[in-house]
């Protein structure tokens, strides 16, 4: 006589279960319930009868984790670019990461006067100390560079031409053009010069009764080598000025600081182009500043007025968190002395590799330990700066590389890790440059590798 399957447990009975009770209160009945009906409907339709209640439990449990786990999560960023676009860009310091949680936390005086108790301004939080880290007369701030650039176009030149030399033309990140940007801000687009070489009377050619504004953009994410000529900016300043007409420059990745301080490669400032007769610059808060995502505008007191009394500037305001993020990053450049010690991105970007080896010679061990099958190598390596941040320009670092087969598959097991290690295949290995592993996080580094089970042997 064949015998039968045990029928699946009651719904009933599986809530009435201890493990259960723990489950309701840390998801919700409702959830709960649910997920129990569509284990058990699974498996009637499997027809997998006789599952312990313990199993199904476990199984509900699993699925509610999944279900209510953050989708947004840390990780390890073992790629070699700093400033990963896809992983967050800048790391915010403490401060800032403080100063925004207690900002979202409840009430602030956000546009609230406290001296007159009237209605304040939200951008004052941060146009002051703009003012006086750049020179400018007025600033002000939207969501992040594109809508900068956007909100500028809109305001000074809707309907009205402004050149642009063919060699500024990019393509900045998820297939964004500044053609685009300009036609979507109602601003009509001339080009002028060619791509590698554009002449001060190429601008002077292109200036009519229907010119808005001249524009530069900075050439952050890639270069052009060989046989090319620019319009120095200050040359492009006087001849925007004796037409009358506003210079708007795009530095994108722009710097607050000059870099070659600390041995990085120059990179144009917010203050250097105010200096040399730029009427408006933008550039990105979550790159080389070092904050998080914002648009800074800096400039012309009456043109900043302007920008902010144009209703898009309401679409693309900061909220509360963000602003208090940027107030905190930007107060660091206060004390330019501890900035590469106490700003993550430049920390980072000015590590040597002798400190960054000996980061290696203290988790090398773990890595072995996980993967004792697997040819295991310490390695020279170039870092990137990423963002489209000085794009030629390479950082000398130190990587853990591990070679053998399946390589996807390894670099899938180690992005299942509770915090997540991204890193790179190339050359037929799979790198970890640790230029952005720190000490302190070394140890949560390690403590997870055992957890890096059913992995691929090497042959």
């Amino acid at each position: 006589m064949t015998r039968q399957p045990s029928p699946l447990p009651a719904l009933h009975h599986l809530l009435d279960a201890p493990e259960a009770a723990a489950l309701i209160a840390r998801f919700s009945r409702v959830a709960v319930v649910d997920t129990l009906r569509g284990i058990l409907d699974a498996h009637r339709g499997e027809r997998r009868f006789g599952t312990a209640p313990a199993a199904i439990l476990d199984e509900a449990a699993d699925a509610l984790a999944r279900r209510f786990a953050p989708s947004q999560r840390p990780v390890f960023n073992l790629t070699g670019t700093v400033l990963h676009t896809n992983l967050g860009r800048a790391p915010l310091p403490p401060e800032a990461a403080e100063a925004a949680a207690a900002a979202l936390r409840g009430a602030t005086n956000l546009e609230y006067d406290l001296g007159t108790g009237s209605r304040g301004e939200r951008d004052d939080h941060i146009s002051g100390l703009l003012c006086e880290l750049t020179g400018a007369e007025a600033a002000t701030v939207v969501n992040n560079n594109a809508a900068a650039v956007m909100l500028a176009l809109n305001t000074l030149a809707l309907g009205r031409q402004v050149p642009v030399s063919r060699g500024e033309l990019i393509e900045i990140g998820g297939a964004f053009r500044i053609p685009d940007i300009m036609s979507r801000s109602g601003a009509i687009l001339r080009e002028v010069g060619t791509t590698n070489r554009t002449h001060a009377r190429d601008y002077q050619g292109a200036i009519g009764a229907d010119t808005a504004a001249l524009m530069r953009v900075h050439q952050a994410n890639y270069a052009i080598a060989g046989f090319t000529a620019s319009v120095p900016i200050a040359d492009l300043a006087a001849i925007a000025h004796a037409a009358e007409l506003p210079l708007i420059e795009d530095l994108g990745s722009g710097s607050l600081i000059d870099l070659e301080r600390w041995g990085l490669p120059h990179e144009p400032t917010p203050r250097q182009s105010l200096l040399a007769g730029v009427d408006l610059v933008t550039f990105s808060g979550d790159k080389l500043l070092g904050g998080p995502q914002a648009g800074l505008i800096a400039g012309r007191a009456d043109l900043v007025r302007q920008l902010d009394a144009n209703p898009l500037k309401r679409a693309l305001r900061l909220d509360k968190g963000r602003l208090a993020a940027l107030e905190a990053v930007l107060r660091l450049y206060l004390n330019p002395d501890r900035l590469a010690e106490q700003l993550p991105t430049l920390r980072l970007l000015t590590r040597g590799e002798a400190d960054i080896r000996t980061t290696i010679d203290r988790i090398v061990h773990g890595v072995r330990a996980a993967w004792p099958d697997r040819d295991i190598a310490v390695e020279a390596c170039r870092s990137q700066i990423g963002s489209g941040a000085l794009p030629v320009d390479l950082l000398a670092s130190a990587a853990i590389t591990l070679g053998g087969n399946a390589l996807d598959r390894l670099a899938g097991e180690l992005r299942a890790l509770r915090r997540p290690v991204i890193g790179r295949i190339k050359g037929g290995r799979l790198w970890l440059d640790c230029r952005c592993l720190e000490s302190n996080e070394e140890g949560e580094f390690l403590a997870q590798l055992p957890q890096a089970t059913q992995l691929p042997k090497a042959d």
